[in-house]
């Protein structure tokens, strides 16, 4: 028999709501699991996947989280890992650099033995890049055989990936698929193997209400699934509905009710009443011991989605007209393809970029010089007619009622150019926003807020990050901004691997 803990989805690094207790929350969960595994004995630690929150995690994460590994392996209990798409790049992985250390070993197709069963891993594919896949696998001569895998899978909710076409396309047969990437557990029997999604460890989003773990699974005669969960910081919902007469007292109240201490406290007002202060609810709420309050006053958000209405006629020809009249040089042209229109990934097009404009740089300079004349071709009659195809449109959550912002495809890249993904963004197409904001992932969480502090991110970062509480998507692709920030600015610690190395 061998058993094993499956795990994943661990974000470590994710510095959630600007808060550096957040960022040590995410760690320290992986380090119980890694408790437990010890405590266990168990056989081996699988994860699958978004080990850190970002590709170019900070010098305290890293080192954190080879401390963890140490215990893992100073107990020797391999950990067994594969790339989730927050991870993805081109080149070297941080879990080569591990692996090189002795601390984990990269799944991949050639079976790796623990007890008896084969372990193969397949990191996150692209979308686009999925239908050449051929799900070639070595043999192998174990009892049994697990594919370790991130993505959305089929058949749960928002799934994008058949896991029954892979199961009976692959060259070997599977007993199980131990999934990453979704941070809700789940699990199906799809083509006689267990499918079975671990969860996240860590709440990455105000959406996962339930309490965070990861499965045990046996493998023996039969496989075997099993759930344990592990504490983390308590999350506190306080919901106020507002009479004609109430105000920020009757909120006040309410958050009496709770023990908040420590907590992270995330407020919804509905109803009708007074108006209220946010950032005077956040200072009450911090004052009675919380550690993060965020506030959403939904009154104004069904305001705003009665007011407001956006559609699009023909996005792309909107902003292919758009780009026309610019007057970009050549090279920028091509960037705009490599980024708006391109099959690369969200999640590699800043190094395909810097690979591009490399290249472009050594071949030839000129590609650089503005195009002349091309920017002032565009007649009054053009202009019109470019702004009658963008009219516009927001509808209602039918089940909240908040608003649902449509992002224009001439601030967002089109769907060629990104991947919808992850429970992290699989929802993510959508986010609700106060008073109305857009996001656009290539696999991420969206929270929103209504609070006077306001900050942006990065156009595959969540909505957590602006400081929200409700959320429509999970975490994939959320702080990336702030982690793309401290890189370029040289703070928090962050590096690329080629730096560390």
């Amino acid at each position: 028999m061998t058993r094993v803990i499956h795990t994943g989805d661990t974000h470590i690094g994710y510095r959630q709501y600007h808060s550096p207790e957040r960022r040590d929350d995410f760690l320290a969960a992986f380090d119980r699991v890694v408790e437990d595994a010890i405590e266990d004995d168990v056989d081996a630690v699988v994860h699958a996947g978004d080990l850190f929150h970002d590709r170019r995690p900070g010098l305290i994460d890293l080192h954190g989280t080879i401390s963890v590994l140490r215990k893992l392996r100073r107990a020797d209990i391999p950990f067994l890992a594969i790339v989730g798409n927050h991870e993805s790049t081109h080149g070297q992985q941080w879990l080569d650099l591990f692996e090189t250390l002795g601390l984990a070993t990269r799944l991949g197709p050639s079976p790796v033995l623990v007890g008896d069963t084969a372990f193969y891993g397949l990191d996150h594919v692209p979308l686009s890049k999925r239908d050449e896949l051929e799900y070639e696998f070595d043999e192998h001569d174990a009892d049994a055989a697990a594919l370790v895998a991130h993505g959305l899978f089929q058949p749960f909710e928002f799934g994008n990936w058949d896991a029954e076409e892979v199961l009976t396309e692959a060259s070997i047969e599977f007993d199980a698929m131990l999934l990453g990437d979704n941070h809700k557990p789940q699990r199906e029997e799809v083509a006689d193997a267990w499918v079975t999604y671990c969860g996240s460890t860590e709440r990455a989003s105000a959406s996962e209400r339930d309490d965070r773990g990861y499965n045990i699974v046996h493998f023996s005669d039969d496989v075997t699934i099993t759930r344990r969960g592990i504490q983390t910081r308590d999350f506190v919902y306080v919901s106020v509905t507002l009479g004609e007469d109430d105000g920020i007292d009757r909120v006040r109240d309410a958050i009496r009710e709770y023990d908040v201490e420590d907590s992270v406290v995330l407020i919804s007002i509905e109803g009708e009443g007074k108006d209220v202060t946010p950032a005077r609810v956040e200072e009450f709420a911090l004052e009675a011991g919380a550690l993060v309050a965020r506030i959403t006053d939904r009154r104004e958000i069904e305001a705003e989605a009665d007011e407001l209405s956006v559609s699009f006629a023909d996005p792309d020809d909107a902003v292919r007209q758009r780009v026309r009249e610019m007057g970009l040089s050549e090279a920028a042209h091509e960037l705009d393809e490599l980024v708006r229109a391109s099959k690369v990934a969200d999640s590699n097009v800043r190094a395909a970029v810097e690979d591009h404009v490399s290249t472009r740089i050594a071949d030839d300079v000129e590609a650089f010089e503005p195009m002349e004349g091309e920017g002032s071709e565009s007649t009054d009659e053009e202009s019109e007619t470019d702004g009658s195809d963008i009219s516009g449109s927001v509808s209602s959550d039918p089940e909240d009622g908040t608003a649902v912002a449509v992002e224009s495809a001439a601030d967002s890249p089109t769907d060629d150019g990104f991947e919808a993904g992850s429970q992290d963004s699989a929802e993510g197409s959508i986010a609700e926003s106060q008073p109305v904001e857009s996001t656009a992932d290539g696999e991420s969480t969206a929270d929103t807020e209504s609070t006077a502090e306001t900050e942006s991110t990065d156009d595959t970062a969540s909505a957590d990050e602006t400081g929200s509480t409700d959320d429509t998507a999970s975490a994939d692709d959320t702080g990336d901004a702030e982690a793309e920030a401290d890189a370029a600015d040289g703070t928090d610690g962050q590096v690329s691997m080629e730096d560390y190395l």
